[in-house]
């Protein structure tokens, strides 16, 4: 696992509490990271919802300064599953 996923594990734990649902997040070239009512933890697994970015971006908006639908409109986070639940998800991101 890279220190990428590893990092991005520690922080979403941080964020997320109990999130009602299955996502997704993979992170081009490092690696996936699940989240689901159990938690924040590595893996690639089925999900309601798959976003899809490249390290800085994924990284921009864990730190808060990049909005994830910012992101979704310009092209650099991709979706693929429920809009709903990718929704709900950036909501808990912040």
């Amino acid at each position: 696992m890279s220190a990428v996923i590893d990092a991005a594990v520690t922080a979403l734990s941080a964020k997320v509490q109990g999130f009602d649902g299955v996502a997704k997040f993979v992170v081009n070239g490092e690696g996936a990271i699940m989240i689901d009512d159990a938690g924040v933890r590595a893996g690639d697994e089925e999900a309601d919802v798959t976003l899809s970015a490249d390290a800085d971006v994924f990284e921009a908006i864990l730190n808060g300064e990049m909005n994830p639908t910012t992101a979704f409109m310009t092209g650099k986070l991709s979706v693929d599953g429920s809009m709903g639940m990718a929704m709900k998800l950036a909501s808990v991101l912040g």
